[in-house]
């Protein structure tokens, strides 16, 4: 006891001595050019987690209780950062007048960000170049961003559903899939910048986060810069041309602000052929100071993207038609027109409360999301397939016949092929306006429609306790009400649609009429509803070269379907209200940093974190009933990263080595089963499903000379199936043969041998390496060289079951899958490696207080054509059928990739005031 009571004195006692021990660092931050002072500039010790800000003054005063060599870090947005290096010793230093120049390559990540979230943000190849999206200081993630990102690089090959991105401390990411859509607010790239960002399981102070990192987007017109700014652009990538304008009031007579910010982005086709791009944002938000401690503040964002989406093509396409085709369009009456467009516009209203003062901080909020997502397709009924690239239209088709090749009718595909490659519109309204069809439409144009109406309120607060301790604290409320339907856009000169289901000819809305018009709802209608509660709590803790946190969270979530067709297949389970949904999980994460020295420190972080399934993977089809994934299990993920921090005054870097494990992951899958006549939906559902990633990351900068700064980035992982998941594939019931399935509509097809495997997360090895040079005129360039390799297509499960391998004709396993054959036809090839070149530069103009700057990029300068990705069909069913398929070396089921766009250029004025 008495030994236990001296030990604490003892240790009491240093850290009185190391208060004692204190520093101050006192200065005043002005523009450099225009002799202005410069308030709200972020000034902090690097490796350390405390910053102060200038006042409005442009003073700072910063009191520290360490010792040693440490590098300050001086940051405001615009500006080129200022480094100083300094040796504490409890003594008073007065740095005087700081002069930051402005930075002369900000339009670098105003206008590359822009580029890579209209590129990489869509859903169909499921990317996650949201956590790549940040205006972060990390050299590792800037070229992740700007340099991976066109091969579609994930980093730590996470999907973004496990990032958050917050808008005014309101979490952003949807309900449904657990992803951030950024297309809510993009093309507001001006007001966007201001940005909170911490990196993989670090600690954040507004959540308790996701392993892949959180943002948080400040859009208070006080922290942004006051002024006007106009710019236009032009560009071959997805839009050709961009018009955006700016003005913040800043803030007038020390109690108002507001800003307003619109933009418009075009193109009547992008780099991929026939992908249309129309889309405008506006944004506007209103900021009253209330006094020098509380401030309210009202933001509004109104964004509309329509755009025409392209798809995945086999090699035996792209050897033919190039990477640039795009089946999903055609010419009607000589306009290009896409079957598959995506049409977004979801309006965002926030109402936010921010109190700061000495040792309190607390933000709270209310969000309220309204409007829709449509995706738009051809349907046919009764009717040859329009796909132009549908397998019998194609050589391979005749080359792979069961009764051998067909050499003249292959070549005669092949030239039909190329001669009419595009959809047909035309034909379609001619078919539907046939004497056989009666009025009745073969071909319908339709809508899949999501209506969202989400209300969000959150509040946090963070409390100093000393100077030591701080403690977090926050709380929020999501409600979702969703509709869901398909709607007729275009019947294409038919009088009306029969909605029926072609292969049963069963009624999908026993209650109402069966023929269906323009604007009518059709095929399936329901609605999900969902909310989500969640509290965190964190505990900082800073002595001297030690600093840890724990943070802890509880989550509640609920969901039900309440369907409102009831479909002829599923008399008993279609309409109504399923069963509640609910879970609920506890989830902990902790981190530790040791200072080696004021340059060098070192940084450990854990977490074990259990998490409901998204929406989208709770019900098995939801379109049509109200059936559950049985045995629905929380996921469970255990992730641990280090990283060591370098930051010398010329030499600065991070290397980061990670590990993380998924468990009991559920996923639900859906693709076309095709007959020729007609299609349907199956619906694989994956359960017990483990992956696992590990690997590192590595980012350094050389300021060779005060012009001249070299970079060097890699990351090498290893991203793989670590289970083998048990799967399950559901049919319409009437519409399967009955030996396939149960009375419940399923087939189980036991376990899937994929363990091992690789996951398809994008380049899993990705190196680039960069220089830099900054002009004193005000001009600057850089370019960097990339390699990126070990790219992966997602595999089929189901070819990895037993299943597969037996005979449907014998019941028996086929006579030559042995384990030799099987494992040779189901080998995993990767993606080409390949490696691309960019440039980037701009030059800037000071005339008059006004600012003028160009600012332009060129991507794959060498016009490098490689695979972004893919996937595996999974149309062969059985051993035979796939063996069959590959005779001939060109199978008519081959995966199906994305291509990576070539060269492309980006050019951008702006103007300043």
């Amino acid at each position: 006891m008495i030994r236990n009571a001296l030990l604490l004195l003892f240790f009491l006692r240093i850290f009185s001595l190391q208060a004692q021990n204190t520093s101050t660092i006192r200065g005043v931050v002005k523009d450099k050019i225009k002799g202005e002072l410069i308030t709200d500039v972020e000034v902090m010790l690097e490796g350390e987690a405390n910053s102060i800000t200038t006042n409005n003054l442009g003073q700072f005063a910063m009191v520290v209780s360490i010792t040693g060599d440490y590098i300050l870090q001086i940051y405001a947005p615009d500006y080129n950062p200022k480094r100083i290096p300094l040796h504490l010793i409890g003594n008073e230093i007065d740095l005087g007048v700081i002069f930051l120049e402005r930075d002369i390559t900000v339009e670098k990540e105003i206008n590359l960000v822009n580029i890579t979230d209209d590129e990489l943000l869509d859903d169909e190849v499921n990317s996650n170049a949201l956590a790549l999206l940040q205006s972060t200081k990390d050299i590792f993630l800037n070229r992740a961003a700007f340099d991976f990102g066109q091969a579609f690089f994930r980093v730590r090959g996470y999907d973004s559903q496990y990032g958050e991105v917050h808008l005014n401390g309101l979490p952003m990411n949807k309900m449904y899939d657990g992803r951030p859509q950024w297309n809510n607010w993009g093309g507001l790239n001006d007001v966007i910048r201001n940005q909170q960002y911490s990196n993989g399981l670090g600690a954040s102070d507004f959540t308790f986060g996701g392993i892949l990192g959180n943002t948080n987007i400040d859009l208070r017109p006080s922290g942004l810069r006051p002024g006007t700014r106009l710019s236009s652009s032009i560009s071959n990538r997805t839009y050709s041309g961009r018009l955006m304008a700016t003005y913040n009031s800043g803030v007038k007579n020390e109690k108002f602000a507001y800003i307003i910010s619109a933009s418009r982005r075009w193109a009547k086709q992008g780099y991929i052929d026939g992908t249309l791009y129309d889309s405008y944002s506006v944004y506007g938000s209103f900021e009253y100071l209330l006094n020098e401690k509380n401030t309210i503040s009202t933001t509004a964002i109104v964004a509309s993207n329509r755009r025409g989406r392209s798809s995945a093509i086999t090699e035996e396409v792209y050897e033919i038609q190039g990477n640039k085709y795009n089946p999903y369009s055609g010419l009607q009456y000589g306009k290009i027109r896409n079957s598959r467009e995506r049409n977004i516009s979801e309006p965002l209203f926030l109402l936010n409360y921010n109190h700061e003062s000495k040792g309190l901080r607390i933000n709270a909020g209310l969000g309220y999301q309204t409007g829709s997502y449509k995706r738009s397709r051809l349907g046919y009924f009764n009717a040859p397939n329009p796909d132009p690239t549908y397998y019998r239209y194609l050589p391979s088709f005749y080359l792979n016949s069961p009764i051998g090749a067909n050499y003249e009718s292959a070549i005669q595909a092949k030239e039909g092929f190329v001669l009419n490659p595009q959809l047909d519109w035309e034909n379609l309204y001619k078919a539907n306006s046939s004497i056989s069809q009666g009025g009745e439409a073969a071909y319908v144009l339709y809508d899949d429609v999501i209506k969202d109406n989400q209300f969000t309120a959150n509040i946090t607060s963070n409390i100093d306790v000393n100077s030591h301790l701080k403690v977090d604290i926050g709380f929020t409320h999501k409600r979702l009400s969703s509709k869901n339907f398909a709607q007729i856009n275009d019947l294409l000169g038919a009088a009306y649609h029969r909605d029926i289901d072609t292969f049963s000819e069963t009624l999908n809305d026993t209650s109402s009429d069966v023929n269906k018009f323009e604007e009518e709802i059709f095929n399936y209608n329901y609605n999900l509803n969902g909310s989500n509660t969640a509290i965190f709590t964190q505990l900082n803790a800073n002595y001297n070269k030690v600093k840890v946190f724990v943070t802890g969270k509880y989550v509640l979530d609920n969901f039900r379907r309440n369907g409102l067709f009831q479909n002829e297949r599923f008399l008993d389970n279609s309409i109504g209200e399923s069963e509640q949904i609910k879970f609920s999980n506890w989830s902990i994460k902790s981190g530790a940093t040791y200072t080696i020295t004021g340059r060098h420190w070192v940084a450990v972080n854990t977490a074990h974190i259990n998490r409901g399934p998204v929406l989208q993977n709770i019900f098995i089809n939801p379109r049509e009933n109200n059936a559950i994934v049985p045995d629905l299990q929380s996921e469970r993920i255990t992730s641990v990263d280090a990283s060591y921090f370098l930051r010398m005054p010329k030499l600065t870097g991070r290397l980061t080595g990670f590990y993380t494990r998924f468990q009991n992951t559920t996923d639900v899958n859906f693709f076309f089963v095709d007959s020729g006549v007609g299609s349907d939906f199956v619906q694989e559902v994956l359960t017990d499903l483990d992956k696992l990633h590990l690997g590192a990351e590595l980012g350094i900068e050389y300021q060779l000379s005060s012009a001249v700064k070299l970079s060097l980035v890699t990351s090498i992982a290893k991203y793989e199936y670590a289970s083998n998941p048990f799967v399950t594939i559901n049919f319409d019931t009437a519409g399967a043969s009955e030996d396939l399935i149960d009375v419940s509509g399923s087939k189980f097809l036991g376990q899937s041998a994929v363990k091992g495997y690789k996951l398809a997360q994008g380049p899993q090895k990705a190196i680039a390496a960069g220089i830099e040079y900054r002009d004193p005129k005000y001009w600057w360039i850089s370019g960097s060289a990339n390699y990126l390799g070990n790219n992966y297509a997602n595999i089929s499960t189901i070819t990895r079951t037993q299943s597969f391998l037996i005979d449907p004709e014998t019941q028996l396993r086929f006579t030559d899958a042995t384990d030799e054959n099987v494992q040779k036809l189901l080998k995993q090839k990767p993606l080409d490696n390949f490696y691309l070149l960019n440039m980037v530069g701009g030059k800037s103009w000071l005339r008059k207080g006004k600012y003028i700057s160009v600012f332009a990029s060129i991507n794959n300068v060498f016009d490098t054509t490689f695979r972004t990705g893919g996937y595996e069909q999974s149309r062969n069913g059985n051993y035979g059928q796939l063996k069959q398929d590959n005779l001939s070396g060109n199978p008519s089921f081959a995966p199906k990739y994305w291509y990576g766009f070539g060269r492309t250029y980006f050019l951008n004025f702006a103007f300043s005031f």
